[in-house]
């Protein structure tokens, strides 16, 4: 049953430069509806395109097999090594797939891995970061206490977003002080982040 199914799928995925065209474009459509959000990229419309001659369930099956082998390419990030391992493998299990199929996902991997990982990595920051910062040092002209007047203080303007967002923009005012101690925060996090990356 299952050497039938794959036989089906096979023949789904078409014979020769043809089938493989049709393969690529397939997991073109696949990475741009799971990693670079087009909705537009339907299933119904990918087999319309891709695969007419294809029953319903026999494409489905293709696409699902294909998107879940994407998926776990994509998430590990598999580098070069890594990726031929995992697709030798696929291709010697029962119900797996074709060399030729193997060899579509590897040069499709090779030519869209950084805008997928970038993709991946954006999809996963839950909050804004930070796009740049500018600052200045001014001389404080008014102030309601007299000692403050002509004290510097530190103008800091921050661009937070996600990327393709409207970026917002935070204006922060310090004084000396606040700035020794914001600079003692900063070596604390950084001191915490080295611990980590060594232990890890």
């Amino acid at each position: 049953m299952a050497d039938q199914q794959q036989q089906q799928q096979q023949q789904a995925a078409g014979a020769g430069s043809e089938g493989c065209k049709a393969l690529g474009a397939l997991l073109s459509g696949i990475a741009q509806a799971a990693y670079h959000g087009n909705a537009a990229l339907t299933a119904e419309l990918l087999r319309g395109q891709l695969y007419p001659e294809a029953a319903p369930e026999e494409f489905a099956a293709l696409r699902a097999k294909m998107g879940g082998l994407l998926q776990s390419i994509a998430s590990a990030d598999m580098d070069l090594n890594q990726l031929e391992a995992f697709l030798t493998a696929q291709t010697k299990k029962q119900g797996g797939i074709t060399s030729d199929q193997a060899a579509v996902l590897a040069k499709f991997w090779k030519n869209h891995r950084v805008k997928i990982h970038e993709s991946l990595v954006n999809q996963s920051r839950w909050d804004n970061v930070l796009k740049n910062m500018n600052w200045r040092v001014d001389l404080k002209s008014q102030s309601r206490h007299i000692d403050q007047i002509n004290t510097p203080v530190a103008i800091v303007e921050m661009e937070l977003g996600k990327n393709g967002q409207e970026s917002e923009f935070l204006c922060l005012e310090f004084d000396e002080a606040k700035v020794s101690q914001m600079l003692k925060n900063l070596s604390e996090i950084e001191e915490s982040m080295t611990a980590l990356t060594q232990t890890t």
